[in-house]
């Protein structure tokens, strides 16, 4: 019965893309058997209509545990088996993990699982940072790379661009839609990537890039949100926020878990003498041990080099990164750490916390620091800069960086096309493979 339902689902979803206009789907390659691949890595991922190859091979997936509710297609979809991800479980993640574990070392017994690791959507230029949860299992992968050669693109579906329903009508539109998938060679992890699921996404990451002939970024759809968070300390371009997130994960800390902890760290900050902490000082504050990783992150507050940092930077740093939203809230808890006995905190203080709020080198905050403080007493609490930024809404457009170009808001007109799409800054210098360069944060 399960075969006949197979046959005919596979009838069904290849009819249904014949008359969207995929009359032919180009194959190249072969597919690994469930026994010598239980899993299949696919990328890049940036459109809805990566749902073909899903259908063609009949392979599982993961998808909200909602969308069994669906009529007729939550029916149809529990044929394929796939493994569901409850939003409202807050151990789903984990459950899900060691679901694909289970079945992935099962042997073949369970259907091949299709992954799209890179998490979101982008538009096929770039491969951003792949998750590690197509890898956790540490069993041999199959990467299937996806092209839609058309000359016109009516099919990428970004965050930030045409809605699905344009999408859908322009390609609907188009007499004849291309789409080509390769199946690459079977990729066997070796003992040092069995154990380090990042180094095994990245490695698969990289044959994938080769074969498709495009660049790589380290960065992820979590560093966009964060570059185009609607909060009043929008990042400008040369924000090197952006790198200090990616060196934070590169420790295997999770910014999202990071948050519940900012207020210890900021307590520990303020009871440093003027914040100031060597490397292994660091170190021990993280919890994690000295590595070349929390070096690069220790260099980017070391600002003149001399093996000290002033951690308060790093708490107000790692503030904005876990709610670049809530702008008050750092600004909160910076007040706590820098101000005086009485809260208060004079103009330097104030230059400081928004440099590092900003992540850049260089900002003028006189004629802001003026502007609240009108009594001119040469000092400020948090509640002047409260009140002020109530009043002001937009104080930093017009006070911080009225000449700047800062990243564009996606409620906004988007920003010209870029080399990968995404995400100005992460546009990636040339198409060799590997980190930028370090950023300094204070020259």
């Amino acid at each position: 019965m399960h075969q006949v339902v197979d046959v005919l689902l596979r009838a069904i979803m290849r009819t249904m893309w014949f008359a969207g206009g995929f009359h032919r789907v180009a194959v190249k390659g072969q597919q690994a058997l469930p026994s010598e691949a239980a899993i299949l890595t696919l990328a890049p991922h940036s459109s809805y209509f990566d749902a073909i190859p899903v259908t063609m091979t009949m392979s599982s997936i993961v998808m909200k545990a909602e969308s069994r509710d669906i009529p007729i297609w939550g029916t149809l979809i529990k044929y394929i088996r796939p493994v569901f991800v409850s939003r409202s479980d807050q151990d789903s993640r984990r459950k899900t993990v060691e679901e694909i574990k289970r079945r992935a070392q099962s042997g073949g017994k369970w259907p091949q699982i299709m992954i799209f690791p890179e998490g979101t959507c982008t538009n096929r230029t770039c491969l951003i940072t792949f998750k590690p949860g197509a890898f956790i299992p540490g069993v041999p992968v199959q990467p299937v790379v996806l092209r839609y050669p058309n000359r016109l693109d009516t099919i990428t579906w970004t965050w930030q661009g045409p809605g699905a329903l344009k999408i859908l009508w322009l390609t609907l539109c188009q007499f004849h839609n291309q789409v080509e998938i390769e199946f690459l060679p079977v990729y066997s992890p070796s003992e040092e990537e069995r154990k380090d699921p990042a180094l095994y996404a990245s490695n698969v990451r990289r044959v994938m890039a080769e074969a498709l002939g495009v660049s790589i970024t380290d960065y992820t759809f979590e560093d966009c949100q964060l570059a185009l968070a609607e909060g009043q300390l929008r990042l400008p371009e040369d924000t090197c926020l952006l790198e200090f997130a990616r060196l934070v994960r590169g420790l295997g800390l999770k910014p999202e878990k990071l948050d519940r902890a900012l207020d210890r760290h900021a307590e520990r900050a303020g009871a440093k003498p003027g914040g100031r902490v060597t490397l292994p000082e660091f170190a021990a504050q993280l919890g994690v041990p000295v590595s070349e990783a929390l070096e690069d992150l220790f260099s980017l507050f070391d600002e003149g080099g001399g093996g000290e940092i002033d951690l308060r930077e790093y708490v107000v740093a790692l503030s904005v990164v876990c709610r670049p939203s809530q702008t008050l809230d750092t600004v909160r808890l910076a007040f706590q750490m820098y101000g005086s006995q009485d809260g208060s905190i004079d103009q330097g203080a104030l230059s400081c916390i928004l440099r590092t709020a900003l992540g850049v080198a260089e900002l003028s905050v006189a004629e802001l620091f003026r502007a609240i403080d009108q009594e001119e007493t040469g000092k400020i609490t948090f509640a002047d800069f409260e009140r002020f930024a109530e009043t002001y809404p937009d104080f930093a457009e017009e006070y911080l960086y009225p000449d700047q170009t800062r990243f564009q808001s996606g409620t906004q007109t988007p920003p010209a096309l870029t080399a990968n799409g995404f995400c100005t800054d992460f546009s990636p210098e040339n198409s060799g493979i590997g980190p930028d360069p370090l950023c300094k944060k204070l020259d």
